[in-house]
């Protein structure tokens, strides 16, 4: 197959794939392992399916370097299904959990928290979502059931970074959807690391799920089977049928990575490739402004405005066209935001991202005379 014709996408998920996985699938699309048929009408009782489903667990073990206390479940309902999922399996006796509310996703989490535990909020959000208050103003509650934050605000482009945030003896809970495995991950004090896959681990429809196990078994009687850790670990994953085209499409992403030299190696090159993009924004007298602060300005979702603070509709618009002639597209800031919002996940190349930077510095300079 030829790549000719093929966009830069830089779309905030569903996102690009690597190409090398997109061929490799269409190469398997018809007879998968020489089985006959295709990965998507193979039984998931089959035993080959389950060798691919074992052996995909295996990856994020050994790339995550999960702890051995830990059990890996695929399941459905994407990023937004654990909103309801979490408290619904970690209530247990407590009365509430702890919010860490950062952007637009931690602010719905909480919101559908609601629904099944009392939500306290470690501070007041505060709108426009542009940073991390400092910890040391953060009301914590020992008693909490859980404290959730969400990694990498997708809409707005906040990252936790370098590290989590303290745990004050509760067991952390990291929605890591838009950055999960773009760097290494310290599971310190984590109860549970969530995330859809269709962001930087492969195709819409599959939610990876790791939970520590002294936290199994707590879920309220409410709980639906297909939402509960304790009958998804007891099946394997295998409840309800799983999406196998998704789970078959991370096992590919995953060999990929490792391929790569795995996160540490894909972690230096997104440095390289946000580093660059935030370099002409801040070297831009103002032309390109990122609103986020400095200290927590996410790698993969590069939001920034042309024109100034509030941005130039006009502007914005004449570069998005731009951007599209020049093969480039999904630019578009998320319409809560506006502006521009360039996502930088694993598969996006380093010459992809210096694409992106010639038309900003060739548009700059030509709105600048």
């Amino acid at each position: 197959m030829s790549l000719e014709g093929r966009k830069i996408n830089f779309a905030a998920g569903p996102a690009k794939l690597p190409e090398e996985v997109l061929l490799k699938m269409q190469e398997e699309q018809l007879n998968f392992n020489g089985l006959g048929v295709s990965v998507i009408e193979m039984s998931h009782r089959s035993k080959e399916f389950g060798v691919l489903l074992n052996e995909t667990i295996s990856l994020i073990r050994e790339l995550m370097n999960v702890p051995d206390n830990f059990e890996i479940l695929f399941m459905q309902g994407g990023g937004t299904g654990q909103f309801a999922a979490i408290p619904l399996n970690l209530k247990g006796n407590h009365d509430h959990a702890d919010y860490i509310v950062t952007g637009a996703w931690s602010s719905k989490a909480a919101e559908e928290a609601e629904k099944y535990i009392k939500v306290k909020k470690v501070f007041q959000p505060s709108k426009p979502y542009v940073t991390v208050p400092d910890q040391e103003k953060w009301v914590h509650d020992e008693k909490a059931a859980y404290l959730y934050y969400c990694a990498n605000e997708t809409v707005h482009g906040i990252e936790f970074t370098p590290t989590a945030p303290e745990s004050h003896n509760v067991p952390l809970v990291a929605d890591v959807s838009s950055n999960f495995m773009a760097r290494p991950f310290d599971f310190k004090d984590h109860g549970v690391v969530f995330g859809g896959a269709q962001k930087n681990l492969g195709a819409a429809g599959l939610t990876i799920v790791i939970v520590r196990k002294d936290l199994i078994g707590k879920q309220q009687a409410i709980t639906p089977a297909v939402f509960s850790y304790k009958e998804m670990i007891a099946n394997n994953s295998l409840y309800n049928t799983p999406p196998t085209g998704g789970i078959y499409t991370t096992n590919l992403v995953l060999k990929w990575i490792k391929s790569k030299g795995g996160l540490q190696a894909i972690y230096e090159l997104n440095l390289q490739k946000s580093g660059l993009i935030y370099g002409i924004i801040d070297n831009s007298n103002g032309f390109y402004h990122c609103a986020v602060d400095k200290r927590y300005r996410s790698i993969m979702n590069v939001c920034f405005r042309i024109g100034g603070p509030s941005g130039n509709e006009d502007l914005e618009a004449e570069f998005l066209k731009g951007a599209a002639d020049r093969n480039m597209i999904s630019l578009k800031g998320h319409r809560s935001v506006g502006g521009i919002r360039a996502s930088l996940y694993n598969a996006i190349t380093l010459e992809e991202t210096q694409v992106l930077a010639t038309w900003m510095n060739e548009f700059q300079k030509a709105h600048s005379a």
